[in-house]
C-alpha cells in the first residue's frame, strides 16, 4: 500500500534527504555514515560500490562534495517500512583532485529500522543532454 506523497513519513523523507545532500558536502565519514544503513550501495555506471568503499574515498580526502542540490522535488513513494526517492540533483565532486559537475537523476531506496529512516540503495543515472 503506497501513502500519499504529502503523508508525515513523505515529509519526514524530504527533510531527511535534504539534510543528507548537507552531509555529503560536509565531506565528514561520521555523518554521511549516519544515512547509511549497514548493507548500503551505491550503483552508478561503473557498477556498485559498497559502503565502506564510499567512506574510505572521503574519509582519505579522495572524494569531496563542494556542492549537492536537488534541482527537482523528490518523488516520494512509502511503502510500509520501505521507501522510494527519486529527484534530480546537481553536484561538484572532486576525486583525486579533479573536478567532475554532474547533473544526475537519482533514486534511493529506504527502510524504516526503530523509527529511523536508513538508505540501504543510491542509484544514479546522468540526465540525457538536450
Amino acid at each position: 500500500m503506497s501513502e500519499e506523497p504529502d503523508s508525515a513519513a513523505a515529509l519526514q523523507l524530504v527533510r531527511l534527504v535534504k539534510d543528507w545532500a548537507g552531509a555529503i558536502v560536509s565531506d565528514d565519514p561520521a555523518r554521511i555514515a549516519s544515512f547509511m544503513a549497514d548493507e548500503w550501495v551505491f550503483v552508478s555506471g561503473s557498477g556498485i560500490d559498497p559502503k565502506e568503499r564510499f567512506l574510505s574515498l572521503v574519509e582519505s580526502g579522495t572524494l569531496t562534495h563542494s556542492a549537492m542540490d536537488l534541482r527537482t522535488e523528490p518523488r516520494i513513494r512509502v511503502y510500509g517500512d520501505t521507501a522510494v526517492v527519486t529527484g534530480r540533483v546537481t553536484n561538484t565532486a572532486h576525486y583525486q583532485g579533479e573536478r567532475h559537475d554532474a547533473d544526475e537523476w537519482t533514486t534511493d531506496v529506504f527502510v524504516r529500522r526503530q523509527g529511523r529512516w536508513l538508505c540501504v540503495l543510491s542509484h544514479i543515472t546522468p540526465v540525457a543532454p538536450d
